[in-house]
């Protein structure tokens, strides 16, 4: 009865609750945070609280009973495997797996990825970690074009831990602010704004052009 009550506790959890998440984790708080950052990583599902679970667990650390550098540790491993997983599939399957129409498996998502890989080259591997759903596209889009492995380990490696390093740092100086800890929910919600804003300017600025005589 006691795992029956649990799972339907777990299953009422949203999953764009930082928060609630990691309290719905329990115990096993590090281990919810590699399965999302890995899933959220290179497992095709971008929609997943990344940066602010990173940030809200570590001003939350200390209530969790963790500490900052565990986070680190586990979300680097996490997101150094979840790119492996990506580029496995990128190299496996290709674009067959993408759709115009799709919800996740969308074709627009793995161009932008595509454009942004052309662009940056391995360096995409970093920069494009502190970007949402960019994130879990790169690594395939490297996959596709073949990248050399090594190459890609070495960047990956450098990208997963930066990303990180930086995110749960910036929790940890976030944590020391009193207003920030008594509303958590709203910087949650903050991070995402901002994370997703680039994004919005370059679709706005897009539509812009192409409605351009």
């Amino acid at each position: 009865m006691g795992d029956a009550r649990d799972m339907t506790h777990l299953s009422s959890i949203p999953l764009l609750d930082p928060s609630g998440l990691l309290s719905a984790f329990g115990p096993w708080v590090l281990l919810g945070i590699g399965i999302i950052v890995f899933i959220e990583s290179g497992v095709l599902f971008p929609f997943l609280p990344g940066d602010s679970l990173l940030i809200t667990a570590a001003i939350l650390a200390p209530s969790l009973g963790i500490h900052a550098w565990s986070i680190i540790a586990t979300a680097a491993v996490a997101a150094f495997l979840g790119d492996q997983a990506g580029y496995g599939i990128g190299r496996r399957f290709g674009r067959g797996l993408f759709t115009p129409e799709a919800r996740v498996l969308k074709t627009d998502h793995l161009h932008r990825a595509e454009r942004f890989f052309a662009r940056y080259g391995g360096a995409s591997l970093v920069l494009g970690r502190f970007v949402p759903v960019i994130r879990t596209y790169v690594p395939l889009a490297a996959g596709i074009v073949a990248m050399p492995y090594r190459r890609f380990l070495a960047w990956n490696a450098l990208g997963g831990t930066l990303w990180a390093a930086v995110m749960v740092v910036l929790g940890v100086l976030l944590g020391g602010i009193p207003f920030i800890t008594k509303n958590i929910d709203l910087l949650a919600v903050l991070i995402v704004v901002i994370s997703v804003l680039p994004m919005v300017i370059s679709a706005v600025g897009k539509r812009a052009r192409l409605r351009r005589p």
